[in-house]
């Protein structure tokens, strides 16, 4: 696990600011002016009821969407951040090759290739329990597998910051425990994890920080253990006890 241990290393992509950020469609707004920085070690978990605009948030973090209005900033250029980050769906895709040769072709897209590519993908697999299962068809795995291989290729690129969109949302629970033993190894190792999840034991399990979404804009952002047992605001208590009127 040391080798994760490169993505520390300077310059820091961290901290990640939003602000002002909004994202419209046909003139729907999804995201409504948020704003909040991001910046290494703790654990960010993204919750909210369906319909929030939690994962259009991590795709605009990410880069895969551009916001309509606002401002998203990386610490360093985005030219060199990008390599630094990845994010791994709730549905992973997986090309029509091996889980090593999913590994190697995302590392060869960043310029690692032949002995290191293959050398960082095994390592990779071992990392997330698959080494045994590197010549399989990724496509014929097990979701809980597939899962585990999203992870082990976005591992491979050695990121600062790994999103997580409800990485465990169709597994069952072993599967879900074995994805939960990797999200935070990752973390150990000193990668930023920005996660969203409807399971609330689990935003206890992995989380250090909540931001809590609702409708587009930022409600609440507080540590996991306030957030759970004292909510700062109405909407997020009436969402932990299941009666938010605001759907």
């Amino acid at each position: 696990m040391d080798k994760l241990r490169e993505s520390a290393l300077s310059p820091s992509i961290l901290p990640l600011k939003l602000e002002n950020v909004s994202f419209a469609v046909n003139g729907h707004t999804i995201i409504d002016r948020i704003s909040f920085e991001l910046d290494a070690g703790l654990r960010t978990i993204i919750i909210g009821p369906n319909g929030a605009g939690k994962s259009v948030l991590m795709r605009l973090c990410h880069g895969l969407l551009q916001p309509t209005s606002g401002t998203i900033r990386w610490n360093v250029e985005t030219s060199l951040a990008r390599p630094r980050q990845a994010m791994v769906l709730q549905r992973p895709v997986m090309l029509r090759r091996s889980a090593l040769a999913n590994i190697e072709y995302a590392l060869a897209l960043h310029g690692i290739k032949g002995a290191e590519g293959r050398e960082r993908a095994l390592e990779a697999l071992e990392m997330v329990g698959l080494r045994d299962l590197a010549s399989r068809p990724a496509r014929v795995m097990s979701g809980g597998e597939q899962q585990r291989v999203a992870l082990a290729r976005a591992w491979a690129l050695r990121p600062q910051v790994l999103f997580l969109d409800e990485p465990t949302a169709s597994l069952d629970p072993t599967a879900s425990a074995e994805v939960e033993r990797i999200v935070q190894a990752i973390h150990d190792a000193g990668t930023k994890i920005v996660m969203t999840t409807h399971n609330l034991g689990q935003a206890r399990r992995l989380g250090d920080e909540v931001l809590f979404i609702l409708g587009g804009r930022l409600v609440e952002r507080a540590s996991v253990d306030r957030f759970f047992k004292q909510p700062a605001t109405a909407e997020a208590a009436a969402f932990l006890k299941g009666e938010l009127p605001w759907t």
